[in-house]
């Protein structure tokens, strides 16, 4: 099992942009996928998982903003994806997001290989 605390990502129109016709993830979903990568070093983090992935992402908003729950997947899962934590998010068979009662502008996960 993986735990990581990561922090909060960019809004999903922030993420992508289009570039000479195609999409591309604009400078600031690289920085955060950058920021993903310290994270998963610091942690000591190397071990890449292969199997059938169970996902649980603990919420924590940074303010009271009104946010759609299902817009940190994408950008957060590619991410550790990148990070080399698991080869491909389509790996995942059971995904589990829900808000946090605190406050922190971060995301607590967990993730296990399930047989």
């Amino acid at each position: 099992m993986i735990e990581i605390t990561v922090p909060w990502p960019p809004s999903v129109n922030r993420y992508w942009r289009q570039f000479q016709g195609r999409m591309i993830i604009s400078a600031e979903g690289r920085k955060y996928r950058e920021a993903i990568i310290q994270q998963v070093f610091v942690a000591g983090l190397v071990k890449r998982l292969t199997g059938d992935l169970r996902v649980t992402i603990e919420a924590f908003r940074p303010d009271e903003r009104r946010r759609d729950l299902d817009n940190l997947l994408k950008s957060t899962l590619d991410a550790l994806a990148h990070a080399g934590l698991y080869e491909d998010d389509s790996q995942i068979r059971d995904l589990r997001i829900y808000w946090a009662t605190d406050k922190g502008g971060k995301l607590n996960i967990t993730i296990e290989e399930i047989k």
